[in-house]
């Protein structure tokens, strides 16, 4: 039989180490795309998961949610654990039509200044997202409903999996416009220092195409 209340302290682990922020920092400034190439093409979250506004931008250090499906109680829980800068990545088992996150939500998070959101799922109230500001990634919007089952036992702070991708708290997340990148903590400053010189590197080939040079020549394609 399921118990009637699940202690979330037993699945709770809010004490992971974050990123340094001069990291974040500089991650902050680069685009999704570039990071995924330079580590090697790794990290990029499904496609299907945007912004909920096109100039919102994100990044942190990965505050993980394993929720039951149609559930939003672990989010939460999740809020009140989570630091300053903490992006929430949400895992929720597949069920994607539910709104799991609105306007409520969202508020208490930039109160307490959460760096963004990334669920694998719906949200609500997009035009309010949209108006305060807090950036949002997600499935897309949807008024369904969620539960609040305390029997339920969802997780914070362990490993998820969204799409192909295994976030571990404390991972790097970035996100803009073209979609969301996981960048193992472990690799981040290695990482956002390759793509600091991607940039320039490109910035140089953008100034010789503009000079008239073909993407033929510049990159020696036969």
């Amino acid at each position: 039989m399921k118990p009637d209340r699940v202690d979330p302290a037993l699945t709770t682990r809010a004490d992971f180490a974050r990123l340094p922020a001069d990291v974040v920092a500089a991650a902050a400034k680069l685009p999704t795309a570039t990071l995924h190439e330079a580590g090697g093409k790794i990290g990029a979250l499904p496609s299907a998961i945007k912004p909920v506004d096109p100039g919102m931008r994100c990044a942190g250090s990965a505050l993980t949610v394993h929720s039951p499906p149609g559930d939003n109680l672990w989010l939460h829980r999740a809020l009140e654990v989570a630091r300053p800068g903490d992006v929430m990545v949400v895992f929720a088992q597949g069920a994607y039509e539910h709104g799991y996150w609105g306007e409520i939500m969202g508020t208490m998070a930039q109160v307490r200044g959460l760096g963004g959101l990334v669920i694998d799922g719906g949200v609500r109230d997009g035009v309010l997202l949209a108006e305060m500001g807090f950036p949002v990634f997600s499935r897309g919007l949807c008024i369904r409903g969620t539960g609040k089952d305390y029997g339920a036992t969802g997780w914070i702070g362990h490993p998820i999996l969204v799409g192909e991708i295994t976030v571990h708290a404390g991972d790097l997340i970035v996100g803009d416009r073209d979609g969301v990148v996981v960048v193992p903590q472990a690799r981040a400053a290695d990482v956002v220092a390759a793509s600091e010189r991607r940039e320039a590197e490109e910035a140089a080939i953008l100034n010789r195409l503009r000079a008239g040079e073909t993407t033929m020549a510049v990159y020696g394609f036969k």
